[in-house]
């Protein structure tokens, strides 16, 4: 499996943005989307206890320690830090770092919560001139967080940590808002939910804050969409507000020249071949959590978690072997997941490969087990015992 990964594609900016009544930037929706689809699932016969998959040719680099990144890879100054992606649950936050990277790397669904640990996503791109601003070499560093949701148990408090902790290191805040949820689309009830204790963060955070109104394409009447941009406009939320949407591209190359804009001079702080800070075991973690949530749906239990136990390269078959365990809380769940006659484990197993093959660019043979720790998610042990630390 190769060390590096292929520098992910550039997203083109759109035209400039205007000023909206108060204060803020609003820019227009887009009539010519840019998209960029995310890689299809594959499935193919096989057996539940070993599937294997070919792949394209991009791998996935190991954990970066703190001293690469400080140190940077050359003298090169360029627009360079961290943009925080936050939100409320189900924001788009995942699908929008997977479109700017070109890779899917986090996992999605359609399931609140899918997001569960911060998740970094470097991107190098050269923002071209537009009016009087020249081209502009940038590193943006996304951190993909869990979706801000108040409630008991030690996981929910775990992912509202993270949340809470990337948008006071960030150097640019982004909040996504979900233009498919009606009380999203107004900004004072927006602000009177669960968002309230990330706004509170960002309140005494220096980090300039974007708004994004994520999911353009699911509001059929777009004259509708200006009462909308003028309302988080006149807000004060955000220093500019951009519609986009993060399943089919439309606005996010405004978005990410937004973004690239408002970063300081400095040196680059992550190789430019390096794609995430994540090692390959919580990347494969991630896609079986993805396939999970696509194949069980809102029969998936909550508390479902991966841990992938063992990851062996065999340089000589030029492929990876794997093995992951699917923890459950209660007994009666292992039906669930393992699916009458094991088909369910089966079909999650053949698409987990097909992706995890794809993101580590070789064949990758997957073994899947499913076992309980029962109440893992309510206790601080047990969300360390499945990596949430």
């Amino acid at each position: 499996m190769p060390d590096d990964v292929a520098k992910p594609p550039a997203a083109a900016p759109g035209a400039p943005a205007s000023p909206a009544p108060g204060g803020a930037q609003v820019t227009s929706p887009s009539a010519d989307p840019s998209a960029q689809a995310s890689p299809d699932d594959v499935s193919a016969g096989a057996s539940p206890d070993d599937v294997s998959a070919g792949a394209s040719p991009d791998g996935v680099s190991p954990d970066v320690s703190a001293s690469d990144a400080q140190r940077g890879d050359g003298a090169e100054q360029l627009g360079v830090g961290f943009c925080a992606l936050l939100g409320l649950p189900n924001a788009g936050k995942s699908t929008l770092l997977n479109h700017i990277l070109g890779r899917r790397l986090v996992a999605v669904s359609r399931k609140p919560q899918t997001t569960r640990n911060r998740i970094l996503g470097v991107h190098n791109v050269t923002l071209p001139a537009r009016a009087e601003l020249p081209e502009a070499p940038v590193q943006i560093i996304f951190v993909d967080t869990p979706g801000i949701q108040l409630g008991p148990g030690a996981l929910r408090r775990f992912m509202r940590d993270q949340a809470l902790g990337a948008a006071g290191d960030a150097d640019v805040a982004l909040l996504m808002v979900d233009l498919s949820d009606p009380e999203q689309r107004d900004p004072a009830r927006f602000q009177a939910r669960d968002a309230k204790a990330l706004l509170d963060a960002l309140a005494v955070s220096r980090a300039p804050l974007l708004v994004a109104l994520n999911k353009v394409d699911t509001v059929r009447d777009k004259d509708a969409l200006l009462p909308v941009l003028e309302a988080y406009g006149e807000s004060g939320l955000g220093a500019e507000i951009v519609p986009i949407s993060a399943k089919t591209g439309d606005g996010i190359g405004r978005l990410v020249d937004a973004i690239g804009r408002r970063l300081s001079v400095g040196p680059r702080l992550f190789p430019k071949d390096m794609l995430t800070d994540r090692a390959e075991r919580f990347l494969a973690a991630e896609l079986i959590r993805e396939q999970l949530f696509r194949q069980l749906g809102q029969e998936l239990p909550y508390a479902t978690a991966v841990v992938v136990e063992s990851l062996t390269e065999r340089a000589e078959r030029d492929d990876v072997v794997l093995s992951a365990v699917i923890y459950v809380e209660r007994d009666s769940q292992k039906g669930i997941v393992v699916g009458k006659g094991g088909r369910r484990i089966k079909e999650v197993g053949q698409r987990a490969r097909a992706a995890i093959g794809q993101l580590f660019g070789c064949p990758v043979h997957v073994k899947l087990f499913v076992k309980v720790a029962t109440n893992w998610s309510r206790v601080e042990r047990g969300i360390r015992d499945m990596g949430y630390e």
